[in-house]
């Protein structure tokens, strides 16, 4: 598995939107969620506007700033998935969004990938000064529990969020 999380640039735009343009269709089609968020709130087709917006800079806008990263195939030049790394947790991130959110391109799930992105993040966070990472996933995802779990964490709680979806909660010691 050849591999390794980058930052996302210009030489990037043409694979971002093939991966993006994979995902949304996915998204129509099964109803999939839309995580890790930060990649889907802008468009790529304006590009240097998504690459300006991609990741929270300050908490003036009452979100966490942020760090995106992009799993990308060394060998094939393909974009895989991706993660947000929130810096710290305020109230609503240490109930139910915690300091990751991940995903895999619809093509290239179940390969490992997702086990192997959450490794590749856990270090950056560590980077981040960050020793206890926060993950919380829906207990009806058990793709991302199995990604969560590997990587060492540790299931603290369950718990309903507004919607009524049950969440898992889980820290990994870093």
């Amino acid at each position: 598995m050849n591999v390794k999380l980058i930052k996302l640039s210009k030489k990037y735009e043409r694979q971002l939107c093939e991966m993006m343009e994979e995902w949304k269709a996915d998204q129509i089609a099964n109803n999939t969620d839309r995580s890790p968020y930060a990649i889907f709130k802008n468009d790529c087709k304006d590009f240097d506007n998504y690459l300006e917006n991609l990741e929270i800079k300050d908490d003036s806008t009452g979100w966490v700033p942020d760090s995106v990263f992009f799993l990308l195939d060394t060998e094939k030049d393909r974009l895989l998935g991706a993660v947000n790394i929130r810096h710290y947790l305020n109230e609503r991130l240490l109930r139910e969004g915690g300091h990751i959110g991940d995903g895999i391109r619809p093509s290239e799930r179940k390969k490992g990938y997702g086990t192997e992105l959450i490794r590749l993040a856990l270090i950056e966070c560590k980077k981040l000064g960050i020793d206890r990472v926060l993950m919380v996933c829906s207990k009806s995802n058990t793709g991302s529990a199995k990604t969560i779990t590997k990587n060492g964490g540790v299931l603290e709680n369950e718990i309903k969020d507004d919607d009524g979806n049950i969440l898992q909660r889980y820290w990994v010691e870093l």
